[in-house]
């Protein structure tokens, strides 16, 4: 069934027009055309596999890794919330829906003796986080994936393999219009407390040297140097990006309401009121100063998507 509108019936919520400035970190944006909150799997599966094949469908996570641009977003932004957020440990692994904050599974885990410390400070969700192959202290998403359960663009359910994602350096092989519904970790068998204690000293550290009280959206550019054939946290990264952006002149640059962060040169700010154009100009005119200066290109880590 369809709506006079031409959408699928759905059990969820489903929003024509949908503003999107309020669901990113950065408070940047037009709306969705549409935005669908599906009410659980089963109404996910059935909405994309009625969806015209048309219709372009992009899945957002809590907006912490993404510039919305003024245009706004055509087609379908898929907004996973409550009946996606479970976590549960069994057997010596963590099963974490797609919606679940990293930071929550960090904790849980940690609570069961499971160390996925590494996710305490990385903000955003676990489905963006297998998306993005999330990283931070040396270790990876990669490093503990086991498995993940997806929906495809034709509403089928498949099994996700390390194989099937090709993880590299802050990316992975996800196909455009698949949705992230849940992934299984397996991290290091370790005492409560330990883990616990290395959580708390990574979470002071990252609030001493990252502007985490403003309105940004983590490290903007990847760093450049090469990461291993396999993802994994075996790499060593001899270039930082915001030591060649400092170099290079950009730390606190500002750009109409953006600002490169004068606490760590690699944070986009939206400082006063920026428009997403602010902030993506910026950005690339700091990619244009670190080429000038370097010959290196920096390459984005912070997802943008929608119309100019």
């Amino acid at each position: 069934m369809v709506t006079a509108a031409g959408m699928p019936v759905v059990r969820g919520t489903l929003t024509p027009e949908r503003a999107m400035a309020d669901l990113t970190w950065l408070r940047v944006g037009g709306p969705a055309d549409w935005l669908f909150q599906p009410a659980d799997e089963g109404d996910l599966r059935d909405f994309l596999a009625a969806l015209p094949a048309e219709v372009p469908v992009f899945p957002m996570g809590v907006g912490s890794n993404l510039i919305v641009r003024d245009g706004g977003v055509p087609g379908v932004v898929i907004r996973l919330g409550r009946g996606f957020n479970g976590i549960r440990v069994e057997d010596g692994r963590v099963f974490a829906g797609a919606a679940a904050l990293d930071a929550h599974v960090a904790k849980k885990a940690a609570e069961a003796g499971i160390d996925l410390g590494f996710l305490r400070t990385i903000p955003g969700s676990i489905g963006g986080a297998v998306r993005m192959n999330a990283g931070c202290y040396g270790s990876y998403l990669a490093d503990v994936f086991v498995s993940a359960r997806a929906v495809t663009r034709a509403g089928e359910a498949v099994t996700l393999t390390p194989a099937d994602l090709g993880f590299a350096y802050r990316s992975s092989t996800v196909p455009d219009g698949m949705v992230i519904v849940e992934a299984t970790l397996a991290g290091q068998a370790g005492d409560p407390g330990e883990i616990a204690a290395r959580m708390a000293e990574q979470l002071a550290r990252r609030d001493a040297s990252q502007p985490t009280k403003a309105r940004s959206a983590g490290s903007t550019f990847r760093n450049p140097a090469g990461f291993s054939s396999t993802g994994r946290a075996d790499d060593v990264h001899d270039l930082k990006a915001w030591k060649l952006i400092e170099d290079a002149g950009m730390r606190g640059a500002r750009l109409g309401g953006a600002e490169m962060s004068a606490q760590h040169a690699n944070f986009l700010l939206n400082a006063s009121g920026a428009s997403a154009a602010d902030l993506e100009n910026l950005g690339e005119l700091v990619r244009k100063k670190v080429l000038e200066s370097f010959g290196i290109s920096l390459q984005w880590e912070i997802m943008r998507v929608g119309r100019p």
